[in-house]
């Protein structure tokens, strides 16, 4: 018996959108909101899904983390997630932290690109995520909170 949970998936456009869009099997049998950027492969979003809308957050961009901070609360504030599934990229690093503040568990899938080292996000949020999945044995021997399962295809 599956219990149902109020999900939030976080994501940017591209390939992280392309793999959160693989863990469906999962995410499809509870109530979810959708947090991204409007991209062309977003779209297909729009009226199929509860979405928030963020402006993208691009690798490094610091500014536009302390700029998301406030948005990113009050969407917290808002919508009071059971669990927070972020596949990347920097979008998942405010989540993560506020998600501690919420008391919200959150789970970081790492990209499958990253074979030898977290990326910036994951080393970001590694102090306060509570999971975090790799797709590569060798990175999870190598941090200690991660955990390798398997590739998400």
């Amino acid at each position: 018996m599956n219990i149902a949970m109020k999900l939030m998936l976080v994501c940017t456009s591209g390939g992280h959108f392309s793999t959160m869009k693989r863990l469906k099997s999962f995410w499809e049998q509870h109530e979810r909101i959708w947090i991204t950027d409007l991209k062309q492969d977003t779209k297909e979003l729009k009226g199929k899904e509860q979405v928030h809308w963020l402006p993208y957050q691009g690798p490094r961009n610091f500014i536009k983390l302390v700029i998301n901070i406030p948005k990113i609360f009050r969407i917290l504030a808002k919508e009071r997630p059971d669990l927070i599934i972020s596949t990347g990229a920097s979008i998942a690093v405010g989540f993560a932290w506020l998600a501690k503040l919420f008391g919200v568990r959150f789970i970081f899938i790492e990209s499958i690109s990253r074979s030898t080292e977290l990326s910036l996000s994951g080393k970001l949020i590694y102090p306060v995520c509570d999971e975090i999945y790799v797709q590569w044995p060798e990175l999870s021997q190598r941090y200690a909170k991660t955990v390798f399962k398997g590739y998400v295809s």
